[in-house]
């Protein structure tokens, strides 16, 4: 069975939701994660830590990681940067 919804490998980048990790303190001076994307196709990339392995252990009910799927961590600070960029519909 097909699932509702797949990530499509062949979107781009198109631009930044909020700001860099260097504006926000969250990374030194190289351009390193964490950060948070809208791709030409209006889904959302994220990068940042990856504890699937540590948190994944502790999920609350009724939510699951696929075997294809991560748990991603992002600093707080950096969702309330994208607030203003992500749109309410």
């Amino acid at each position: 069975m097909s699932r509702p919804w797949e990530a499509d490998p062949a979107t781009r980048f198109k631009r930044r939701l909020g700001k860099s990790p260097q504006e926000l303190g969250n990374t030194t001076g190289t351009p390193d994660c964490p950060d948070i994307w809208e791709l030409d196709n209006g889904d959302i990339a994220v990068i940042g830590r990856d504890l699937t392995e540590s948190l994944g252990k502790n999920l609350p009910g009724g939510v699951s990681i696929g075997s294809d799927e991560r748990l991603v961590v992002i600093p707080r600070n950096m969702l309330i940067a994208a607030k203003p960029d992500i749109p309410s519909v």
